[in-house]
């Protein structure tokens, strides 16, 4: 009879009852269990925002997982272009950047970060996301093969599923693995395209640039690199890993965002003109989404330009992570190594968390726990970041937090 959904012959037939959508939705789930023990984390919401405290529900909090590396955020000069541009543009461009969204303001802001960031040519997205997804989606190809470090942020796995093709993941900063599994593919047709970070986002690692464009260049291999959260921070004036490294002409393509360091949202690609034209022209996520808004383009580059005349905004930070890094190891802290901006304090199962998050939340400091998928199953941490707004009295509050709370846990003794 061709209608779906009905069986049995001619002389009986029964409708098969129509299943609802959204019914797992409503499943209990990890969060109501959460909220129901007084341990839910997420979605917090700020009633004012001081750069190292914030306030939720009249109660100020030492806020210690911001990506605010830099503190600009609060910089005046950051705020009064914002504000200014406000006046100017309004606060939309309402249209994409490939059709009426396009302002003077985005070129300018790409003529200075490709300069900063020792590039022929940048483009700006309007989040940092679509920027490293692009990186994926636009410059992989379906016929190359890519090749992912292990801890590769999200925006990159989505970025490889948007054109299907599936990437070959090495162990993490571990340029051997990278070397077997070009080994392997010997032969095989297409071009070779390696994706790796600056600094990745949960462990607080540097990135093995050195040793991957060693391997690159052996096997005839693109190298991309995610710096959202390198820009600003690593270099000698905060231009990124590549910098850093010595190896500014090495990596094709940096990928990065201007919602860490550069005190915004957004997002860019830099790399040789030819290749952001390709981008500009193709990428789907920049094409069909619209324009970053003028404040926040003037914003970025407000702190671009302070970060490039200002090192003391980087050199101070540096010393608060340092501080806080050896104090931390010093109480008996697992840090997994970390060596950036990003300190990753290891407490183990997703419980755990849970319970250190509530621990340093009850001494009125705000933690942001990482549990799994983010992380490995019982490898669950609090992802700790400290800036330049945070005062003297922030960082020894946090300190004694910390050990309260995991004396009481038993992560340390």
């Amino acid at each position: 009879m061709g209608e779906t959904g009905i069986i049995g012959g001619t002389s009986s037939l029964v409708r098969e009852p129509v299943v609802d959508a959204f019914a797992d939705l409503r499943a209990p789930r990890r969060a109501d269990q959460a909220r129901a023990m007084g341990m839910y984390p997420f979605f917090k919401a700020m009633t004012r925002h001081n750069g190292g405290t914030v306030v939720v529900d009249g109660e100020q909090y030492v806020l210690t997982g911001s990506n605010d590396y830099l503190g600009l955020t609060q910089d005046e000069r950051v705020r009064k272009a914002a504000r200014d541009a406000v006046d100017d543009f309004g606060m939309s461009c309402s249209g994409s950047r490939f059709l009426t969204g396009t302002l003077e303001l985005h070129e300018t802001l790409e003529a200075e970060l490709a300069d900063f960031l020792g590039k022929e040519s940048a483009l700006v997205f309007s989040a940092g996301f679509l920027s490293t997804a692009s990186s994926v989606a636009t410059l992989g190809g379906r016929r190359n093969i890519l090749y992912f470090d292990s801890e590769n942020h999200a925006s990159m796995i989505d970025g490889s599923r948007l054109m299907a093709n599936r990437p070959r993941r090495f162990e993490h900063n571990d340029a051997a693995d990278l070397e077997r599994l070009l080994k392997e593919d010997e032969g095989l047709p297409g071009g070779r395209v390696i994706y790796t970070e600056g600094v990745f986002s949960m462990s607080g690692h540097i990135g093995a640039i050195p040793e991957v464009v060693d391997v690159a260049k052996r096997y005839g291999a693109r190298v991309v690199c995610d710096d959202a959260h390198a820009t600003g921070v690593l270099g000698p004036h905060g231009e990124g890993s590549h910098v850093h490294f010595g190896l500014a002409d090495d990596v094709d393509v940096v990928a990065g965002t201007f919602s860490k360091a550069l005190a915004s949202v957004g997002g860019f690609l830099a790399g040789t003109a030819d290749v952001i034209d390709h981008v500009k022209h193709t990428a789907r996520l920049l094409i069909f989404s619209t324009a970053l808004p003028a404040p926040n383009i003037a914003a970025s580059l407000a702190a671009l330009r302070i970060i490039r005349s200002e090192p003391e905004h980087r050199e101070q930070m540096w010393s608060k992570v340092d501080f806080m890094r050896r104090n931390l190891l010093g109480l008996g802290f697992d840090l997994l190594g970390s060596n950036s901006p990003i300190i990753p304090v290891l407490v183990g199962d997703e419980s755990t968390a849970f319970q250190f998050w509530r621990g340093l939340w009850d001494e009125k400091v705000f933690a942001t726990p990482a549990i799994p998928p983010a992380v490995s199953q019982g490898r669950s941490l609090i992802r700790t970041s400290f800036n330049n707004a945070h005062t003297p009295e922030h960082l020894e509050r946090t300190l004694e937090a910390f050990e309260k709370v995991g004396r009481a846990l038993r992560v340390i003794s």
